[in-house]
């Protein structure tokens, strides 16, 4: 059971989709870090605190960070946080919905998230920082290593294996048993039928419709 006090690193829009899963199960934000003040008015009642060097006014035994940094290809931030914070022996409180199914045989690493909705099944490993959002599927025996991020309604079907920093876009799908290198990106809406060599990009075929 959680029984520190928590540090939201971030005020934007995963930030407060965390926020919101922590007050319904309880638990309390004891301050909010971010470079400028939070547009949300989630957060009103929230401490605020400007900058990383403030965090550091709290002893890393005595509170956790929760990772409120979304995700966006390319982007490195929410990685470069985690490790910063990590080397000063913080660590993180993983969130998961209440409404995610997470089987009883899943290993979770030190600060995953998992959305609502999100399905893991029996097996699967998520490493240090991964973040799963809402609706995806996480099959059987699939190994998703640090900082992967797997995006709304993706589905990794059983036994596949993500690299580090690896992106599953919104609707992707990956078949049975693939192996997706190291900083990958698997563009919205593809599916992919064989191995990924590291820091491939691939992304789908279907032709963009403009909308008159």
């Amino acid at each position: 059971m959680q029984n520190k006090p928590i540090v939201m690193l971030g005020a934007g829009g995963h930030a407060k989709v965390l926020l919101s899963l922590l007050q319904q199960q309880g638990i309390t934000v004891a301050a909010v870090c971010a470079p400028q003040r939070p547009a949300s008015a989630r957060f009103d009642d929230i401490p605020y605190l400007a900058s990383d060097d403030d965090v550091l006014s709290f002893k890393p035994q005595d509170v956790m960070l929760v990772n409120g940094i979304g995700a966006l290809p390319g982007q490195t931030l929410r990685r470069r946080l985690f490790e910063h914070f990590s080397a000063l022996g913080y660590q993180f409180f993983s969130v998961i919905a209440s409404s995610a199914i997470v089987d009883s045989g899943v290993q979770l690493g030190q600060g995953v998230q998992v959305l609502p909705g999100a399905i893991i099944n029996t097996d699967a490993v998520l490493h240090a920082n991964v973040l799963i959002n809402s609706g995806a599927i996480i099959e059987h025996d699939c190994v998703l290593h640090a900082h992967t991020v797997v995006s709304p309604g993706a589905v990794l079907c059983g036994g596949v294996t993500c690299g580090e920093n690896s992106y599953i876009g919104a609707g992707a799908t990956v078949i049975q048993s693939q192996i997706i290198g190291k900083n990958v990106l698997v563009g919205a809406g593809s599916t992919v039928v064989c191995n990924l060599l590291d820091n491939q990009k691939i992304y789908s075929a279907r032709p963009f419709i403009k909308a008159e």
